[in-house]
């Protein structure tokens, strides 16, 4: 009997399988703190998980709503200053991993969390950088988990909020003290990687019932697959048993029912 799993689980759980036990995390809200915290919970116990408002080995029962919630400074087991996780952890280099979602993707990588539309005149005001634009540069590597459709996934972004590639897939060449960027897209669809020569996204991985043509409606420009094209694991009934539980905790947290 094959188990039964959604196209959003199948995306928390890839990614969560990104992180290994050895990794210092930075990690976004949303999607990312899901698949991290999952992780954290299956396979990696000991994966050190670092949240933008300074808390440290943050070990949340429940998902938090923003770096603000009060959940991650009690699971935590430090809390440092704004300042000093920004200047001394990312800035010096002990972050492994930044895990980041986002608004919009292009082809080179590049995220747009500020706006849609024209700058001057824009249809949609997004909450802005954060701290994605300094993760982006200085942690080591790059994952980036987001839901795959033709209104994220675009051609050029509106704007570069947190540089992937850049706008030529060059902005990363030859500069000193720069982390090597996105080594990693995870969606409800797929998995892609940047090509080794020209940094444009590629498909190297489908998810189970998932075919090339879901993957090209969902993509705002010709997207390219690699020529051996794997199909990603599909989740475990105890990746799946874990995520469940604790998007249902968080659920009953967030709605008074705790």
């Amino acid at each position: 009997m094959s188990l039964e799993f959604t196209a959003s689980e199948m995306m928390s759980v890839t990614a969560a399988r990104a992180l290994t036990n050895d990794m210092t995390c930075f990690v976004g809200i949303g999607l990312p703190s899901e698949a991290a915290n999952l992780a954290r919970l299956t396979h990696a116990p000991d994966v050190t998980l670092i949240y933008e408002s300074g808390t440290l080995q943050t070990r949340p029962d429940i998902l938090p709503l923003s770096i603000g919630d009060g959940e991650l400074c009690e699971s935590a087991l430090t809390t440092v200053s704004v300042p000093e996780m920004f200047r001394y952890w990312l800035q010096g280099g002990h972050i492994s991993v930044g895990f980041l979602g986002t608004a919009q993707i292009d082809r080179y990588a590049n995220l747009n969390t500020t706006l849609i539309g024209d700058y001057r005149n824009p249809k949609v005001r997004l909450p802005g950088g954060g701290g994605a634009p300094e993760i982006a540069a200085n942690a080591k590597e790059v994952f980036i988990t987001v839901k795959h459709s033709k209104r994220t996934f675009v051609r050029d972004v509106d704007f570069v909020t947190t540089v992937g590639f850049g706008r030529d897939g060059k902005a990363r060449d030859n500069v000193p003290n720069i982390g090597r960027g996105p080594s990693v897209v995870i969606t409800d669809l797929c998995i892609l990687k940047p090509d080794p020569e020209t940094r444009e996204l590629v498909v190297t991985s489908l998810h189970p019932n998932v075919t090339r043509e879901d993957v090209i409606d969902a993509t705002g420009w010709e997207i390219r697959f690699a020529d051996r094209l794997e199909t990603t694991p599909a989740p475990t009934a105890g990746e799946l048993e874990v995520l469940r539980s604790l998007k249902a905790r968080t659920h009953a947290h967030h709605s008074g029912q705790h």
